[in-house]
């Protein structure tokens, strides 16, 4: 067809399309992942501002994250869903700096852009920031600083750190604290190597109470009630089992009909039934379990008898929460039970139903050892508490990154001015146009300390200044936007 019209390639697009090329599609490209840089860019840093977010069917979502506020975006342009997609791996490897990168790759793209008008071919740009990029990681290493799972105190700056600015400010000292507890709890040494699985500490949000009442608690805490009135509120040193497999007569999976012709049949087929569940309680009570977990439902006759029997039962239990509780508590997770036994029992201290603002929840505590735990999150509104959640989470994960790296190095843009200073004397022993990107990647990278002064109101560039006199001294050296002074 492309011969018979003369060699034209033929486009089937929609009428309501429109087609770029050349420096019109890298402008149009450029500006795109720019603005959602730039939408992000005044939640940097601890004067950065929280954000309220609309959506279509009026949802609102108050936040300071920067991955959560991009998710939330309607985003359609494809440049602009690449810089989107840049702060979810950010947030999936490390838990935290999604603004930072999203902030970074917007400003690197509109130094290029000045490159690019300089008429710097995009190969050029492209090279002089592979280069640039690898130089940097060289400069981080040499300037980061040694951190180990037992480094309690430097682990709870680490968090700190991560939560200055967001929702929890006026609790982050608590907030810090109780997950680098949570963290060391659950870490696991193997190899020389530590595993910590942030799947193991559950995160349970709950409206109600303040920040400052949102507690670690050693096992796992479940948004249940036990299964019948009857049953103790409360079992001290608990024997507890997990059952993946229903407390109940199971109805045949073939169509059958009974043909009943009297009374006394009927009654045969009730009593047979009650004796198959008295059967499955007396199994429950012979392994000496005082606690159930059913992973599936539990019979209401078989409720009676659990409660007659004095055991505490929860139904209907998530399968994340039965794994959770297997590892808190050290029990084995039953799947046949005819096969329960007392090998198969986990501790636990207190097991208890507690009324939770108008919900009861069931706390499993006081294990021994626990390899899961649980933070509880508290605070007055819905809002309040899911931004808590945000904040919790990305502490977590740059904890969990900086044990698992064994790395960290200083913030409030002491480590960007360092590396682009160490890029900038790079940049000489380069020849050609390549030297030109070099420098700009070094440009791009202060875009932080920048930043954060503007956010805090101060002039950025007179404190890009005083920060780069500052780093002839000492590498360690950032701006202090609380105090408004420059410290190590």
């Amino acid at each position: 067809m492309a011969a018979q019209l003369g060699g034209q390639p033929v486009y089937v697009i929609s009428d309501k399309s429109t087609r770029t090329s050349g420096r019109d599609a890298q402008r149009t490209n450029i500006l795109a992942a720019r603005i959602i840089a730039e939408a992000v860019k005044t939640t940097l840093g601890p004067r950065g501002m929280d954000k309220m977010l609309v959506d279509s069917i009026g949802d609102v979502v108050v936040t300071n994250d920067g991955v959560t506020i991009l998710k939330e975006m309607d985003i359609e342009h494809p440049a602009a869903k690449m810089v989107v997609e840049i702060a979810k791996t950010q947030e999936d490897e490390v838990g935290d700096g999604t603004t930072t990168a999203v902030v970074i790759a917007g400003e690197l793209l509109k130094r290029a852009e000045d490159l690019l008008e300089q008429d710097v071919h995009p190969t050029i740009i492209a090279s002089g920031y592979r280069l640039a990029a690898e130089k940097a990681k060289e400069i981080l290493t040499n300037i980061s600083k040694e951190i180990s799972k037992d480094d309690e105190e430097l682990l709870i700056k680490v968090a700190t750190t991560s939560m200055t600015g967001k929702g929890a400010e006026k609790a982050k000292d608590y907030l810090s604290e109780l997950i680098v507890k949570a963290v060391e709890t659950i870490a696991e040494e193997e190899n020389e190597k530590v595993i910590i699985d942030v799947d193991n500490i559950k995160i349970e949000k709950k409206e109600g109470g303040g920040i400052e009442d949102t507690e670690l608690i050693q096992g796992v805490v479940i948004d249940k009630e036990r299964v019948h009135p009857g049953m103790p509120t409360k079992v001290n040193n608990a024997k507890i089992a997990l059952l993946n497999a229903p407390l109940e007569i199971e109805k045949t999976e073939f169509d059958a009909e009974i043909r009943i012709t009297e009374p006394s049949q009927l009654q045969a087929f009730i009593n047979e039934e009650e004796r198959m569940i008295k059967t499955m309680v007396e199994q429950i009570k012979e392994s000496g379990a005082t606690v159930l977990f059913c992973q599936k439902g539990i019979d209401d006759l078989a409720q009676h008898y659990l409660a007659k029997e004095g055991i505490f039962a929860v139904r209907r239990v998530k399968k994340g929460d039965i794994e959770k509780l297997s590892r808190a508590t050290g029990a084995t997770i039953v799947t046949n039970l005819e096969d329960i036994s007392e090998k198969d029992l986990g501790y636990a201290g207190i097991v208890k139903e507690m009324k939770i603002g108008d919900d009861g929840m069931v706390f499993t505590k006081e294990c021994k050892k626990p390899k899961a735990v649980t933070i509880l999150v508290r605070g007055g509104t819905k809002h309040i508490v899911d931004e808590i959640e945000r904040v919790i989470d990305d502490s977590l994960g740059v904890v969990i990154s900086a044990i698992r790296y064994r790395k960290v190095i200083a913030g409030a843009g002491a480590s960007e001015v360092e590396t682009a200073r160490g890029i900038r004397e790079y940049a000489k022993s380069i020849g050609g146009r390549e030297q030109l990107a070099i420098e700009a990647f070094a440009d791009a990278l202060e875009v932080i300390p920048r930043a954060l002064a503007e956010n805090a109101g101060l002039d950025p560039i007179d404190t890009l200044v005083e920060l780069r006199t500052k780093h002839e001294e000492n590498r360690d050296i950032g701006y202090n936007v609380m105090t408004k002074r420059l410290e190590n």
